[in-house]
Formats: structure tokens, C-alpha cells, sequence
């Protein structure tokens, strides 16, 4: 790969002569040669610039000095120039010539366009200054078939072209096979085909100045490589969506597995069923006005988790006792019951339906067993099976237990991540009021309910009878194991 600088500063690229790239100029990997465009100036002060025409402030560099000078780096002599482009076309057979003009004006320069620049032949560094190159320039070398660029490396203003040749460059020049030592390099870092910044990166010692990797990230230490590489794409997903939230919003749902979307919900992003891409992801607690849309989900998700025995009448008649807007109203206006409401920012498509900007798409509801002034327990919380032990208090005292009465997420949003987020947020929810055992029953043969509660901490404990409609049915009973959440540790970090 040969890549030519003009300018009117060689000096200025000298730093080019440093580190891996002057490394690969000097072993031939990439040929490097920087250029003085005053070379091409013929009057004695070797001027390159001249006022606007039309007035205005500065000075505009000249286009017959800069036609003299690409013409020869590009070997485009300026009288042969018609008949190359008559004899080859766009471009000189089997080579790719590209002129890259710096400009604040161009557009911006990416990952994807280093890549792509990556595998030309010839990459023409046009480094204006002052006002910048007469535009006539550009223009007539894209008329003569030349591949030219205009780019600007973000959106401020700097004195020249330089500064940014040297960004584009050294983007460029490590992308060429042998450029760096490690080529996996490339794979895994910020802005990879990965669409994700770079994880954070560590080394020894362990522990430093108090920041000990072995309690913050002993998955890191533990010598399991897929382990490593799955907790590595989970933190760098995390701080993409911190940092970066337009990255985010890019990647493309087709490349994202079950755990990836699982990593997404919980840093504030969804991927509903057939999207393109993820979607911005609310999650808060339940208001008073959210009670009819709460009530149309609850009635459109309780029949998914319902064994097949159940007929429609069985379940619509469950439904009308328990799932209506009164009972919902009461739960939401209750501080001992924690509704906790997750519903998508924007209008988004999806598979089974479009999802609209603020419709709930999932709901969990924790119920404290607690007295009210009068000794009455709040409306719906069933009776706390047997099997369910309720622990002291850590610091002594009588224990508390809370149902986990509903984790429901639209159909739309399977395989999003949504349920564990709103499981983890329903267990810090209970733990933060100081719930010391927190339980739940589910139908024995919801295998796939049984597997997301295992996720979140829950074992079996139990059996009980649950009546729908009438029909007895066998739940399994779970309970979170004592101490294993830590209301200092949310699991929230979306929107």
C-alpha cells in the first residue's frame, strides 16, 4: 500500500517515522512518502494561496498548484490526464487510487471507512490549510475518474489537514496484515465489525490502590475462557450502552444471541421479537394513569402461563376476579405492593404486532406481607404456603416474606432479556423494604418459568393448590435463598 501526504508542512509528518507505522514504512509493509506542495509553486515566494474570490476573510489555496502536485503524486500528468481517463475508465487497471481531502466539511471518518480504506492501493493525503483547498479541485479529479474522499475526522475546526491525515493514517496503516503483531487485535476493540466498544482491559497486579479484579471481576481470574469472553462481551455491551448509546441503537438484532439481549435489557435496551435493532427500554414504577394499559396486558399475558388443561372460560373467569382495573388500581396506589412497569420509549415493529412508545410490554408486581393501621393484609396476597420459612433479620428482629405475585412480559418482547430485568428489579425492590424471604408459586409443568426463576436465585421449596376458574391446579413453590440479594447492588442501569 502506498500512501502520499501533501502539504505545506513535511515536517509535520514526522512523527509518521514513530512506533508500528515507521516500523512498517521501514520494512516495506506500507510505502510512506510525504510531500511539499510548494514544489509545485513557480513564482519566487512559492506561493500557494490567494484571496477569495467574492471577498470574505483568509485565504483560499490555488487549484494550478494543487492540480500540479496531485497530477504527479497521482501520476496524472496534467496533458495525459483526458487520454488516461479515455483509456482506463475510472481508475488504472487492477489498482485503487483514492485522493482523502481533510476537510471539517466532509463527511465523518469512521471504523468502516478506515476499513475500507484499508484495501486500496494508493491513498492520496490532500492536507489543506487556511480557508481551505479551492473546491474546483476535488471536483475535476472525481470528473477525471479519480475515487476522492472528503473527510473530516469531528465536528470542530483545526488549523490544517495534518492533524487529521495523521488520525486517518494510523487508522488506515493498522488495518494492513502485518502491521501489528497480533491481528486478533483488531477483532475484539472499540468500533469492530462487533459494533460495540472494547471491554475494559486489565492486567497484574490483582489488586491496586484498592480496586481488587478478584472481588470486582473474579470471572476474569478464574481461568474458564468462554466464561472470560462471555463475561468480556457482557461488560463491553454495558459500557456501550453507557457511553455510546448510538452504537447501541445500530447493532444489528440478527447478530445479538439470548444472553447478548439479556445483557441489553439490563443496561436499558430491548429487542422485541423481528426488530432490526434494539430499542430504548423504560423501567419504572407503576402511576395511576398506567392502570388501563397495565390491565390490558395482565389479561393478554396470564392465558400464555396457564397450563393446557384450563379452558377459555376457566381462565376469563380467573381474570375477572383477579386481573381487573380495580384490583390493579388498589395494588398501585399501596406502598406495601411494588409495581414495577417496563414499556419501550419509541414506536418500534415487531413480529407479532407494532409496539407504540410507552404501551406496556411487562410487569412484576412484589406483595409484602404486611399489616396495614387497621390489621388488614393487602388485597390479593395469597396465603404464604407451609414450605416458605421466613428468616430474621440480619441485624435481629422478626423477618418479613413477600409474594412475587406477577412477572409478566407481551409475547412481543420473548427472548429479550426483559424477564430476568424485571425479575432482579422485583428482588431489589424487596430487599431494599427489607423483605427477608421472598416467595412465588408457578405452574409445575412452566418449564420455561421455572428455568428464569433458577436465573434469578430462586429454588423449590414446595408444592401448593392454586384454584383458576375453579380448577384446582399444581404449582410449584420457590422462594429466593436467604441473603442472596443485596439492596446496595441495583440491577437497573437502563433508562
Amino acid at each position: 500500500m502506498r500512501l502520499d501526504v501533501v502539504t505545506i508542512f513535511p515536517d509535520y509528518l514526522r512523527v509518521l517515522e514513530l512506533s508500528l507505522i515507521g516500523k512498517a514504512a521501514g520494512t516495506g509493509l506500507i510505502d510512506l512518502a510525504v510531500h511539499d506542495l510548494r514544489r509545485w509553486a513557480h513564482d519566487r515566494h512559492r506561493t500557494v494561496d490567494d484571496t477569495p474570490l467574492g471577498g470574505g476573510a483568509g485565504m483560499v489555496m490555488r487549484p494550478d498548484v494543487w492540480g500540479e502536485a496531485l497530477d504527479t503524486v497521482l501520476d496524472l500528468p496534467a496533458e495525459r490526464a483526458a487520454a488516461r481517463e479515455a483509456a482506463t475508465g475510472r481508475r488504472r487497471a487492477g489498482t485503487r487510487q483514492v485522493l482523502v481531502v481533510p476537510t471539517p466539511a466532509g463527511e465523518v471518518f469512521t471504523q468502516r471507512t478506515a476499513e475500507d480504506l484499508a484495501h486500496a492501493d494508493q491513498v492520496v493525503f490532500a492536507c489543506g490549510r487556511y480557508e481551505g483547498i479551492d473546491a474546483r479541485v476535488p471536483e475535476h479529479y472525481r470528473q477525471l475518474g479519480v475515487e476522492v474522499r472528503e473527510l473530516s475526522i469531528g465536528d470542530y475546526v483545526l488549523n490544517g489537514g495534518e492533524v487529521a491525515a495523521l488520525v486517518i493514517i494510523e487508522a488506515v496503516a493498522r488495518l494492513r496484515p502485518g502491521v501489528l503483531g497480533n491481528p486478533d487485535s483488531v477483532v475484539e476493540e472499540s468500533h469492530s465489525r462487533a459494533g460495540l466498544l472494547e471491554y475494559p482491559v486489565h492486567t497484574r497486579p490483582v489488586s491496586w490502590r484498592g480496586h481488587d479484579l478478584a472481588t470486582s471481576w473474579p470471572g476474569l481470574l478464574s481461568g474458564n475462557h468462554p466464561r472470560v469472553a462471555r463475561e468480556r462481551r457482557e461488560r463491553a455491551i454495558a459500557r456501550t450502552a453507557d457511553r455510546r448509546p448510538d452504537m447501541v441503537a445500530r447493532l444489528d438484532a440478527q447478530h445479538l444471541d439470548g444472553k447478548d439481549r439479556a445483557a441489553l435489557a439490563h443496561n436499558g435496551w430491548a429487542v422485541p421479537r423481528g426488530a432490526a435493532h434494539p430499542v430504548p427500554l423504560s423501567l419504572r414504577r407503576a402511576l395511576a394513569e398506567d392502570v388501563p394499559g397495565l390491565v390490558v396486558l395482565a389479561r393478554r399475558t396470564f392465558p400464555d402461563a396457564c397450563p393446557s388443561f384450563l379452558t377459555t372460560e376457566q381462565v376469563t373467569e380467573h381474570m375477572d376476579r383477579h386481573l381487573t382495573a380495580e384490583r390493579l388500581g388498589a395494588w398501585q396506589a399501596d406502598p406495601r405492593v411494588i409495581v414495577t412497569l417496563a414499556c419501550l420509549t419509541e414506536d418500534t415493529p415487531a413480529e407479532a404486532g407494532p409496539v407504540r412508545a410507552g404501551e406496556p410490554v411487562g410487569y412484576s408486581v412484589v406483595i409484602l406481607e404486611a399489616e396495614d393501621d387497621a390489621g388488614a393484609l393487602p388485597a390479593g396476597l395469597d396465603p404464604r404456603p407451609a414450605a416458605v420459612n421466613v428468616p430474621h433479620r440480619p441485624a435481629g428482629g422478626p423477618g418479613l416474606a413477600a409474594e412475587l405475585s406477577k412477572v409478566y412480559v407481551d409475547a412481543r418482547l420473548r427472548g429479550s432479556g426483559l424477564v430476568d430485568v424485571l425479575l432482579s428489579e422485583a428482588v431489589r425492590g424487596a430487599c431494599a423494604l427489607g423483605v427477608t424471604t421472598l416467595w412465588l408459586g408457578t405452574h409445575d409443568g412452566n418449564r420455561r418459568a421455572h428455568k428464569a426463576y433458577r436465573r434469578s436465585g430462586f429454588v423449590k421449596v414446595g408444592t401448593r393448590r392454586y384454584d383458576v376458574g375453579g380448577q384446582s391446579c399444581r404449582d410449584v413453590v420457590m422462594t429466593l435463598s436467604p441473603g442472596a440479594c443485596d439492596p446496595q447492588q441495583p440491577v437497573w442501569s437502563g433508562r
